[in-house]
């Protein structure tokens, strides 16, 4: 039989051969609810079938361990719950992976940091967001690169985190699910939280000095799950800025899945860098004064901490914590052709993806200075390499396993590879309805042991 590639498949070919070379819901509600149940109910009602095949991501057994609250984390280009104005949810699209696991008696919560701003700066937002306070990016950070160094304020997602449960005797802890660069910026905040920053301490007194950066604040964090994300970086930075020039694009591919082309209520949350979308301004209008201020200038962005260089330097100081659970998952969309030597998408892949796959699947790059990219990158989920979810192990020295069913501190399992995935069906922007995948991952979470 005569092979006949498939239109994707054409159009990989063609880009190988021409490119090669928010407010929280109250907690009490998620607690009433899950008193409502016994354990083993919650557990039982939560590990549903999904379309996204994770057989290893069920609960270690039937007995809830913890109720300690979810903390989702989105990655570049994401968005709170109000994003869209709620017509679209970054965690599960026209469904609500919040509101679903909430109902099912595990308290979640939803964070919104910036959409294109560094890890650093997300990881003060995220802390601000969730402890409550003013986000303080840092006296030696804000200097070095020339923005604000307060941002928002936040009532607080969770206000009683890091202190002591009068119930239980216990620290409250979190656990994190991060996407994309946000397993990144979870990554970042677990280190300051317990190593807090040497060069903030020496550029601030101490009594005005962000309780972030004094560090010793282990145990805040219970366990993390990274979800597609970018631990070393994503080749895609060689084809094109992840910033400016992707940003149009991407979001308009948001907008599409929300079936709102106008792109309103989406917050590039900029206020460090004096940049805020003013009424009625356009978003073309908008775009080009970022790309005219510091910002567009800076290495203080996510187009830098994206890149594998960018990642590789993060690597290099951000380190697994000793006494919290680490997991990933990642995604694969793509598969080897044999006749072209390279990966391309496959069917179920996004549209949107597909030339960018095959961008992916076939490049390489050996340049003195710059991490090597080498075909062991090209298995791809259209938007970050596959070896790169797994875990840092560019310039890293944490410990990756293979989750066999036991858990263990301070060293990352991975949970699986989900095939035919690609970067946002698995958070549910697409077609497919992920909430089933939630709740198996929320079940798992709260039996792990304390």
């Amino acid at each position: 039989m005569a092979f006949r590639p498939s239109r994707r498949q054409m159009l990989s070919s063609l880009v190988f051969v021409l490119g090669s070379g928010a407010a929280a819901v109250p907690l009490v509600s998620s607690l009433r609810a899950a008193h409502a149940q016994t354990p083993s109910q919650i557990l039982a009602q939560a590990a549903m079938t999904s379309d996204i095949n994770a057989p290893n991501i069920r609960p270690l057994s039937r007995v809830r361990q913890n109720s300690y609250p979810i903390v989702l984390v989105h990655g570049f280009a994401g968005f709170g719950r109000n994003g869209f104005h709620g017509l679209l949810k970054y965690w599960g699209g026209l469904h609500d992976v919040q509101q679903d696991l909430d109902n099912l008696g595990f308290p979640t919560l939803t964070a919104a940091i910036g959409p294109f701003s560094s890890n650093w700066d997300r990881t003060c937002e995220l802390f601000a967001q969730i402890k409550g306070g003013r986000v303080d990016y840092g006296e030696a950070h804000s200097r070095m690169f020339g923005h604000a160094r307060f941002g928002r304020t936040f009532p607080g997602l969770f206000p009683q985190w890091g202190e002591v449960n009068p119930l239980t005797g216990s620290i409250n802890k979190v656990h994190l699910i991060g996407h994309s660069m946000g397993g990144q910026t979870t990554r970042q905040l677990a280190q300051l939280l317990e190593q807090g920053s040497a060069a903030e301490r020496a550029a601030t007194p101490a009594n005005q000095l962000s309780s972030l950066f004094a560090g010793n604040k282990r145990g805040w964090i219970d366990s993390m799950i990274t979800i597609s994300s970018t631990h070393n970086g994503t080749s895609t930075t060689d084809l094109v800025q992840v910033g400016l020039p992707l940003a149009p694009q991407f979001l308009a591919f948001l907008g599409s899945q929300a079936k709102d082309q106008q792109l309103i209520g989406y917050d590039f949350n900029l206020d460090q860098w004096g940049l805020i979308r003013q009424p009625g301004e356009s978003l073309q209008h908008f775009l080009l004064r970022i790309s005219t201020s510091g910002f567009a200038r800076s290495r203080d962005t996510a187009e830098t901490d994206l890149s594998p260089d960018g990642a590789s330097a993060i690597n290099g100081i951000v380190r697994a914590q000793s006494d919290i659970f680490h997991f990933s998952i990642a995604t694969l969309t793509t598969h080897h052709v044999a006749f072209l030597g390279v990966q391309v998408a496959n069917e179920s892949t996004t549209d949107f993806y597909v030339p960018l796959a095959a961008f992916m699947g076939s490049h390489t790059k050996n340049r003195a200075g710059h991490v090597p990219i080498d075909p062991t990158w090209w298995p791809n989920d259209g938007l970050v390499n596959t070896n790169s979810m797994t875990g840092p192990t560019v310039n890293a020295t944490d410990v990756i396993v293979p989750f066999n069913g036991v858990v263990e501190r301070g060293r990352w399992h991975v949970l699986d590879v989900l095939n035919a995935v690609d970067h946002t069906q698995v958070i549910g922007l697409g077609s497919r309805d992920v909430r089933p995948l939630y709740r198996n991952l929320a079940a798992f979470l709260a039996s792990l042991p304390k």
